[in-house]
């Protein structure tokens, strides 16, 4: 955009330059040229004056002096010639030049003769000038100068370069202006798109300065900032909403869930008693939808403060920590990893909620006899974790609304889970500045993956892993794609 602006303004000053100097130019070289004309005009009538009575007596007196003085002391030649055009009287330089037809044709006719118009630095011919030689209204002859053009080409020259020299300058100076104005009127939009990026990249506490630049972008960048701290306000609110009715909802749902189970040795119709375990199977699934409500209100409210941690330390405590529900699942879970740590810049507890998710999912849908694999490995300039399961895995529909709130799979609908933990770990790896994609395995099942950054050189590495904490029974989780349930 500035580059824009500057070459706008630069156009406008060159047509203007070239308005303002090419007409100065002509004429500079039109009045070196007219000097230079006038004075061999007045040279050549004083010597017309002079050659009446040698064209008369036919001898030439003292005009062949004359011109021979002339001649050696401007360089210039001169010639006399009589009406038929023969030459009276010629210094030592004159020659004929282009032009001296001409010229002597007007003079001969009794008017003076001089030429060119103008002497362009381009231009070789001499300037010619010729005066009729009168007697008495009779026409006797002419005298005929010719004069280099050399020096009145170097004096225009010389004007034109001191014209250009100006030109540059100017434009020089309207460079640096136009930079500078540009700079000026683009500094608010600038800082705009700079705070538009970091509000996008989660520091909504980032506001554009009001007080830059023109007052039109002053009023946008006031109302830029009005309209961040509205979407902020009511994020916040909406967030905090889903933070408090879940949290608000635990006491009535566990109260309810303990009277629906104190109703359980009251029933004896074995109907009843169906009725009654698919109660308490429904409450737990709310108590899960609660728990995974309050996890993602949670990280979606996270600052995006960043932690150094070991992702190799952290996926070998989230395989042990899942290694019982595995096998109680007749599942078999493994880890492959690398011997050294396998550094990541994340956000607090994104790596553990992450891990906990993909491998819930792939545990829960994998069915007996299946196999997951947890994979670390660096990659990118950063680390990737893997999660491979030989479950049914997902079709391309499904893996573009895995990570939507609540999705679930239609042929998963009765399966137990809230529909969120995958919405979790996207806000999370977003958070982190990471990537979560998910792809089929081959030849069956879902391999789902995640990538950290690593750390920046400058940034110092944990002196030990931190222990991750072991998840609950249950982890909120959501099922991903065909794995959604």
């Amino acid at each position: 955009m500035r580059r824009r602006l500057v070459i706008s303004y630069l156009l406008l000053m060159v047509l203007v330059l070239m308005a303002l100097e090419t007409p100065l130019a002509a004429t500079l070289a039109s009045r070196e040229t007219d000097r230079v004309r006038a004075d061999r005009l007045a040279d050549a009538t004083r010597f017309a004056s002079l050659a009446g009575p040698a064209l008369r007596g036919g001898t030439p007196g003292p005009l062949d002096n004359e011109l021979g003085s002339y001649d050696e002391l401007y360089g210039i030649g001169a010639a006399v010639v009589d009406r038929d055009r023969r030459t009276v009287v010629a210094s030592a330089s004159w020659r004929t030049a282009p032009g001296t037809r001409e010229a002597l044709d007007v003079a001969l006719s009794g008017q003076q003769a001089s030429g060119p118009e103008s002497v362009w630095p381009w231009v070789d011919g001499p300037i010619v000038v010729a005066v009729p030689i009168n007697d008495g209204g009779e026409v006797l002859g002419a005298v005929v100068t010719a004069t280099p053009a050399g020096p009145v080409r170097r004096t225009v020259t010389a004007w034109w370069l001191l014209l250009t020299g100006m030109g540059l300058l100017a434009v020089l100076a309207c460079v640096l202006t136009a930079f500078g104005l540009a700079g000026w009127a683009l500094r608010p939009v600038t800082e705009l798109d700079a705070v538009t990026h970091e509000i996008a990249e989660g520091h909504r506490s980032a506001r554009v300065q009001h007080r830059l630049g023109p007052p039109e972008l002053r009023r946008l960048a006031a109302s830029f900032n009005h309209m961040a701290d509205a979407v902020s306000d009511v994020m916040d609110r909406q967030r905090a909403f889903v933070a408090h009715a879940s949290h608000q909802l635990r006491n009535p749902l566990t109260a309810l869930r303990l009277r629906v189970e104190e109703l359980g040795p009251s029933l004896t119709d074995p109907d009843g008693r169906a009725e009654h375990r698919l109660a308490l199977e429904e409450t737990d699934r709310l108590a899960l939808v609660l728990d995974a409500l309050l996890t993602l209100a949670r990280a979606e409210r996270r600052e995006n403060q960043r932690v150094t941690v070991d992702a190799a330390a952290v996926a070998a405590s989230r395989v042990a920590a899942w290694q019982p529900l595995a096998r109680h699942r007749s599942v078999t879970l493994r880890l492959t990893t690398v011997d050294s740590p396998a550094y990541a810049r994340t956000v607090p507890t994104a790596i553990d909620q992450a891990l906990d998710a993909l491998i819930d999912n792939a545990v829960k849908f994998s069915g007996a006899g299946g196999e997951v694999t947890v994979e670390v490995r660096p990659d990118d300039g950063g680390t990737t974790l893997e999660v491979r399961d030989t479950g049914p895995g997902m079709t391309a529909s499904q893996l573009g609304q895995a990570t939507e709130r609540f999705w679930r799979a239609p042929e998963v609908q009765n399966v137990d889970g809230a529909g969120l933990g995958l919405t979790i770990v996207a806000v999370l790896v977003d958070a982190s500045g990471g990537r979560l994609t998910m792809r089929p395995n081959a030849p069956r099942g879902l391999v789902a993956g995640v990538w950290f950054p690593a750390p920046a050189p400058s940034v110092p590495a944990p002196a030990a892993a931190p222990a991750a904490s072991a998840p609950a029974a249950q982890p909120a989780s959501a099922p991903s794609g065909a794995e959604a349930g």
